[in-house]
Parts: C-alpha cells; structure tokens; sequence
C-alpha cells in the first residue's frame, strides 16, 4: 500500500496502535486481491474525518479532571457514517481509527448502507459515579456536536457504555436540536424508539455466524468464552441454548471451567450478584492463557482487540475461532491459525449483528414505525446468513482464509461506491 505505517519505537506501540496496524495490513491485503490502484488505496486508509477533544468532568469533590475524546468517520461514501462509543482508559486516537475502519468492511459486507465511524473517551467508567458519567457523556457529546446526526453519523454503545449513556447522547443532542430526534443514536431504551431485539443483537449474530461455520449439529459441540460481558455472556447463553456445551468462560478477573459443561443462565446471575466469574462455585479456577489453549470445538473471543497473537496461537487447539470482539486476533497469528488449520469467523462479519440490528432500529426511527421482536430476528437472520454465505463462497472460489474474502467483499464495494461517485471537485 501507499500509505505506511509511521515507524515507531517500543514505547510508542500502544495496543491501539497495534490494532491500527492490523487494520492497515487487513486492507492492504483486501486491495491486492482486488487490484486498486495506489491513490484508491490511500483514500481507503485514510480516515475522512478525525476529531480529538479534551472533555473537562467536574467529580463530586469539586475536583475538575480532563480527560481525551475522539470521534473518527472513517468512511462515508455508501451512506452516513456508522459506529459505537466506547469508555475505557485504553481508548485513543489509533484504536478508534481502526474501529472506524473495520465498521466501514463490515456495513458494506453486510449490505446495510453505512459508512464506518466510532468513538471513545480514554477514562475508566467504574471509577465515576452516576452523575460523572452523564456530565461526561453530555459535554464529550457537545464537543462532537457537529459530526453527529441521524444523516451524519450514529453513534451506538460499546465497551463501556449502554443503552442509559445512549439516552444522554439523544436528550444532549435534541435539546440542542430544540425537538426529539431519536434517530441521532441507536441502542436506546424502548421507551426512546429503541429497538426491540438490539440489546442481544451482537451476541445472537455470534450465535448465528458459529452455527453457520460449524456446518453440523450443535448438540454437544464444547466452546470457551474469552471476555464474559455485555457481548461474550449472552453468545454464551445463546450457544447454550442452541445446544452447544460451554465449558469454560473468563472475565477481566480471572477464568472458570466446567468440563461437563457449565450452568450459563446460573453463571449469568452469579456475575449479575457478585460482578465476577471467579467464585462460581460450580466450575474449577482458570488461568486467563489457559482458556485459549483448552481442547474446544468453538473459541469465541470476545472482549478487547489482540489477544490472540504471534506468542499464543500455537497453543490454540480450538478448530473453529469466532470474533466476537473487534481486532482480537494479530494478522501474525492468523497466519499460525490457518498453518494450524483452525478456522476463523473474522469479527467483521462475526459480530455483525449489532450494527445490523442498529439499522434496522435506524430505519424505524426514521420512518415513525416498528417492527416486532420475531420481525427483527428474521431480518438479522437472513443479514447474518447471507453474509456468511457470500464470504464461504468468495474463501472458496479465491483460496482464501474467510477473514480475506470478507475483506475483499467488504473492500471492494467500498472501492465501488467510491469509483461510481467519482472525485469532487
């Protein structure tokens, strides 16, 4: 590619520049398989529009703490721009452009008319109060203002964030609208033209892209689950319920196992009570590294971007990986993986299902409407299966791992809308 990466020393690599450079080396290979020319190229690396804010919070105290926001529009040649916000002190400017550019693949695999944005606020959410959070929220979202809209950009929740920090989001950005536009955030509360079926939408396409993988039964198929949080629980429990036997699972505090198989829904509302998976008392203690070297059929990472790299693939003994989180698996590790055979549902098709039902909770906002419950899932359904189908056919026909042929696909119709819109002026 055209674009290089900035050399950089040790000290200077954070884990979000590191997610950065996958992102980068993921579209270049996407462009050579696809034969786009360099200045193509350039444009599909660069962000369209990359904003760095500083958010004062006044805590309880009276103190006054600033921290960094960001909000990055990757792309937005096939509609307006797309994407969550997160809150967690390892949020910055390299890791929130990499996310931007993998929502952009992922809208365009997808087929939803979405171009790839997101944001984040480099602060610990567990460390603020109720209060904190929302005087955050409100004056990071006044300091983005003017990016976001309902036909500009939507934000949506993400690590560190809920349906409540969506609320706050909508109310700052109407009362400045001086109307209700609940169109300007998905992953709102029902009451506020949320979406029926959106707070489960990422796990139940995790659910439906393993299955679809997997190619078999589901009944006594063994998965572990890195990362038990708003995404990783719920793909258990729907995994579970389909049939799978989740046997092991893990969380920022540590790992439980269960060889016969763990109780989900009971380990649901053990984390719910104590806020850790550690002292479940119906599982055996795991080391974090030695979740992802049990002898599953299904490894399903599911919490931050880069866990699984060039130092542990090996040891993955896992024969199918599905991302549930973004970026977690290293572009030197997939090389290990696939050596190793082991198949990997690539998180932009993988996780899919979040910003699928977004749209669809988009859509019915603009239009004053509402679907049910079963309507939304069916729609997700066929989104999610359609997809799959299309990157299990592209890996086939080209020789290529799925995470390429998504890639390609996702890429390519990017590449496309930017051909067919031509260059202004």
């Amino acid at each position: 590619m055209s674009v290089m990466v900035p050399s950089k020393t040790p000290a200077q690599t954070t884990p979000g520049r590191q997610a950065l450079d996958s992102a980068l080396h993921q579209l270049g290979q996407a462009a050579e398989h696809l034969g786009l020319d360099d200045g193509l190229r350039t444009m599909l690396a660069t962000p369209r529009r990359s904003l760095t804010v500083s958010v004062p919070v006044r805590r309880e105290d009276g103190r006054m703490d600033v921290v960094q926001g960001f909000r990055v529009q990757h792309n937005v040649s096939r509609g307006p721009a797309k994407g969550g916000i997160r809150f967690h002190p390892g949020t910055d400017i390299h890791e929130v452009t990499a996310l931007a550019m993998w929502m952009t693949w992922k809208c365009a695999l997808v087929g939803i008319p979405y171009g790839g944005a997101k944001g984040g606020v480099a602060v610990d959410p567990g460390t603020l109060t109720t209060r904190e959070l929302e005087r955050l929220t409100r004056r990071y979202v006044n300091e983005i203002l003017p990016m976001i809209g309902p036909e500009k950009d939507i934000p949506a929740p993400d690590v560190g964030t809920d349906e409540q920090t969506m609320a706050w989001i909508m109310d700052t950005y109407s009362v400045n609208a001086g109307y209700a536009v609940p169109g300007v955030v998905t992953g709102k509360p029902m009451q506020l033209g949320g979406s029926l079926g959106r707070a489960g939408a990422t796990s139940r396409g995790v659910q439906i892209a393993a299955l679809s993988a997997l190619g078999h039964a589901p009944e006594g198929v063994t998965v572990a689950v890195q990362g038990f949080g708003k995404v990783g629980a719920l793909a258990a429990q729907y995994l579970s319920d389909a049939g799978c036997k989740v046997v092991a699972v893990s969380d920022v505090t540590g790992a439980v196992h269960a060889p016969g198989g763990l109780d989900v829904a009971a380990l649901r509302a053990h984390v719910a009570e104590t806020g850790q998976v550690l002292g479940y008392r119906d599982a055996d203690v795991l080391g974090h590294d030695e979740l992802f070297e049990l002898d599953v059929d299904i490894l399903v990472p599911a919490a931050l971007e880069g866990v699984i790299t060039e130092a542990n693939a090996a040891r993955v003994r896992a024969r199918l990986v599905v991302e549930g989180a973004n970026g977690p698996t290293t572009p030197e590790a997939d090389e290990i993986l696939a050596a190793n055979g082991t198949v990997v549902v690539p998180d932009i098709l993988a996780n899919a299902g979040g910003v699928i039902v977004s749209y669809l909770e988009w859509v019915q906002n603009m239009q004053a409407f509402s679907w049910s419950e079963g309507e939304v899932a069916r729609k997700l359904k066929d989104l999610m299966e359609s997809a799959y189908g299309e990157v299990k056919s592209m890996a086939a026909e080209r020789g290529l791992t799925l995470r390429q042929a998504a890639h390609v696909i996702g890429v390519g119709r990017v590449a496309e809308a930017h051909q067919m819109r031509g260059l202004y002026p």
